[in-house]
């Protein structure tokens, strides 16, 4: 049986830390998707279809990894993909908790779907999308806190 994780998020950018956990994901998983949650409720900074095309170009030439979009709950999501995993990253113990209670509330809706939790690398701890955002919004150089494949410049916030 293909072993098949799920990768949540809003990524809102992706970033080097969402692109490490994949890449160390690949050598637990056969296959990896990386779904983009669509929340009408979040305003995002970019649309769902530029995320969905940032993170395209960052895996292009991998084909393990596909790049999807969802609404709703992701076990939900899981199930209709085949996919008895919940990939998820760790940076810090306020990530372990939150990450904690959802996979904890998880489990009990789907037994059968295990949450897999990787640490991220110490140099990407201080990375996430939120900062990567405002430096953004501010008129700074954040690349260096995206894969390279993905040129921000190329790409206009929706905000």
């Amino acid at each position: 049986m293909k072993k098949i994780a799920v990768f949540p998020g809003s990524f809102d950018p992706f970033t080097l830390g969402h692109e490490g956990i994949v890449l160390r994901g690949l050598s637990l998983f056969d296959e990896i998707i990386i779904s983009v949650g669509a929340n009408a409720l979040k305003k995002n900074y970019y649309s769902l279809e530029t995320r969905k095309a940032m993170i395209s170009e960052v895996f292009r030439n991998e084909p393990r990894i596909k790049v999807d979009h969802y609404e709703g709950l992701t076990v939900d999501y899981c199930k209709r993909h085949g996919a008895r995993y919940i990939l998820r990253g760790l940076r810090t113990a306020a990530d372990f908790e939150f990450e904690r209670a959802i996979g904890q509330v998880n489990k009990t809706l789907s037994p059968e779907i295990e949450s897999v939790f990787l640490l991220t690398v110490p140099e990407h701890t201080m990375i996430n999308s939120s900062i990567i955002r405002d430096i953004i919004r501010s008129g700074g150089d954040a690349s260096g806190f995206v894969p390279k494949a993905i040129k921000l410049e190329e790409y206009r916030g929706e905000d």
